[in-house]
């Protein structure tokens, strides 16, 4: 094993084992090498990548601290590695999405209040009749993001807000490309918005598999002639 990936192994141990608290501050790096068995540089190089992914918080002038450790907070990560992703495993994300997309729109349609249900159905409303594709890529991520959090569970919506990046250039070209697909599209938040309306999450779930399947579906016939458009060589 990597001596970084043997430190960054004791730094996690120390975590677990609850020997290090979320928001306590780390020991001397002189002493914390000294206890665990590494050289200072190591640990360096394991405080580092443990910062990256959120795990630590490197204070600069006061020390290194556990963070809070909240879901969201650790998922973030997720985001800046999805965003790596520019060939066609975009597929596989609109898969992982059609299935956790209506998962986070029937738990929404039990708990989200009249108010918050007032509150995406004016997110559909700021829509002109004629909006702009970046207008409507925007309204659909809000749309989107509100029902996550409409949820109530933290890490769906992280989940969802992570994956969400790679998918994204694949909705704008669909608009593009596809006759009728805005008018779809909004017929079918529309759709979704009633459905968790009238609480009926079985309902409020087939409509949001119904809207990202669409995509997928129309994707999979795509992919050999828009390729070069949707995944860009470098």
């Amino acid at each position: 094993m990597p001596v970084t990936d043997e430190a960054i192994d004791k730094i996690k141990a120390m975590i677990v084992n609850g020997e290090l608290l979320p928001g306590t501050r780390l020991p001397k790096e002189a002493d914390l090498a000294e206890r665990l068995g590494l050289s200072r540089s190591s640990l360096r190089e394991a405080v580092k990548a443990l910062s990256l992914i959120r795990v630590l918080d490197v204070r600069q002038g006061d020390g290194t601290y556990v963070t809070s450790l909240a879901p969201n907070l650790l998922l973030d990560a997720l985001g800046f590695v999805v965003e790596f992703h520019q060939d066609d495993t975009v597929m596989q994300f609109l898969e992982v999405r059609r299935i956790l997309e209506p998962a986070a729109t029937a738990m929404a349609a039990r708990l989200m209040s009249d108010d918050e249900v007032a509150e995406l159905g004016a997110i559909l409303d700021r829509l002109g009749d004629e909006p702009t594709l970046d207008e409507l890529i925007a309204n659909d991520l809000e749309f989107h993001q509100r029902i996550a959090a409409g949820s109530g569970n933290t890490v769906l919506c992280s989940l969802l807000d992570g994956i969400s990046a790679p998918t994204t250039r694949a909705r704008i070209w669909r608009g593009v490309t596809e006759a009728g697909a805005v008018d779809q599209t909004r017929q079918q938040h529309q759709a979704i918005l009633n459905a968790i309306a009238a609480h009926r999450s079985d309902l409020a779930a087939s409509w949001a598999e119904i809207h990202v399947a669409g995509v997928e579906d129309w994707l999979r016939g795509t992919l050999g002639t828009a390729e070069s458009i949707l995944f860009p060589t470098p």
